[in-house]
């Protein structure tokens, strides 16, 4: 019966997700009783009062609509479709004719690109490799191949004689030189912004603004990120997933295969690889889950079994880069808790979580 449908909550309808659509669903509502049927008080106190609009009832013409019931997506094809449409949102509704990133060959920036590529299309991506003299040739190679593959504006702006500009006028060493690099990075992409209008994307992802793992006014330098909400190890998984719909659709993988392969690294020294400061990420990433997404403290981290060493190392990270976050970029918000949205804490505090 009418009733019973809608007593159990039965689904008549679902509009598919992520997309710009409309659904009509005609019902057949059963007649009122009780105590609404006619003037006076309801038992809860409230009074009904019924006015007669019109003595015939509109009888809407031709069948009833009857709209689908679309399967909603899932896993990693539902975040990417967020993804797409939060960054296309923003570069559409704040009239941006167009996107620049910086292509590293890594995986971070080959993942913002292909998602820069759907939400935009190619023609409006300009992807620029900032090589210097610590950047692999490889690295150089993927950030051409995922050019090739996505067909996006590509321009190679060499970095070195600009770094060895400054090293020639000021002593400078160790990490300064790193992050040196980094920033003269961001001075190009602002340059092409400010010169041909588009939006800096930034690609840094969740598992490095969490603990620090960037280069303020460097790498961190944009105005939206797409990847803001993202894990690196769901990063990958986001990557895998993209090339294996893009072969299912015959069409080309928009991500080299070295990219998503190779261990991750932000090449400013020789050898460097992100593995020399930072645990892996496969032990990282549940600890900053369960600390930022899950707000359990040292002592639930150590019960679920993580090493207590790495534990106590992660949060001082985390604690100790609020600073940092509180200057990122705005991005899309996937997860039950985003940075600079729904988790925010004194930048000042003598606070920590003792070990």
């Amino acid at each position: 019966s009418v009733r019973s449908i809608y007593e159990t909550g039965a689904l008549l309808t679902r509009a598919p997700q992520f997309v710009e659509h409309l659904v009509v669903q005609d019902v057949e509502l059963p007649a009122a009783s009780g105590p609404a049927t006619t003037d006076g008080e309801l038992p809860d106190g409230m009074r009904v009062t019924r006015v007669t609009v019109s003595e015939e009832l509109p009888a809407p013409t031709g069948p009833a609509a009857r709209g689908e019931v679309i399967e909603p997506v899932a896993d990693e094809a539902e975040v990417w479709q967020a993804l797409v449409l939060g960054l296309r949102d923003y570069v559409d509704k704040n009239r941006f004719p167009s996107v620049v990133l910086g292509l590293s060959g890594g995986i971070d920036s080959a993942v913002v690109a292909a998602l820069a590529v759907d939400a935009l299309g190619p023609q409006r991506v300009v992807g620029v490799s900032m090589p210097s003299q610590h950047s692999s040739e490889h690295s150089r190679e993927d950030a051409a191949d995922l050019a090739k593959r996505t067909g996006l504006d590509f321009r190679v702006e060499p970095i070195q004689p600009m770094v060895d500009t400054f090293l020639a006028n000021m002593s400078l060493s160790g990490v300064t030189v790193e992050n040196l690099q980094a920033r003269v990075r961001g001075v190009i992409l602002m340059a092409l912004s400010n010169q041909e209008g588009p939006l800096v994307l930034t690609t840094g992802n969740k598992s490095e603004l969490a603990v620090g793992y960037s280069t303020l006014y460097g790498d961190s330098v944009g105005g939206f990120n797409p990847i803001k909400d993202v894990w690196k190890t769901l990063v990958w998984r986001l990557a895998k997933w993209r090339n294996a719909e893009a072969a299912r659709r015959g069409e080309t993988p928009p991500i080299p295969e070295n990219s998503i392969g190779k261990p991750p690294s932000a090449e400013l020294s020789p050898g460097q690889l992100d593995s020399d400061t930072l645990p892996d990420y496969d032990v990282l990433d549940p600890i900053l889950i369960g600390y930022v997404d899950g707000d359990l403290g040292r002592d639930g981290l150590v019960e679920s079994g993580h090493d207590p060493a790495v534990v106590d190392k992660v949060l001082r990270m985390v604690d100790t880069a609020e600073y940092k976050r509180r200057q990122s970029a705005p991005g899309t918000k996937i997860s039950m808790k985003a940075f600079g949205r729904d988790r925010r804490l004194p930048i000042t505090n003598r606070w920590r979580e003792r070990g």
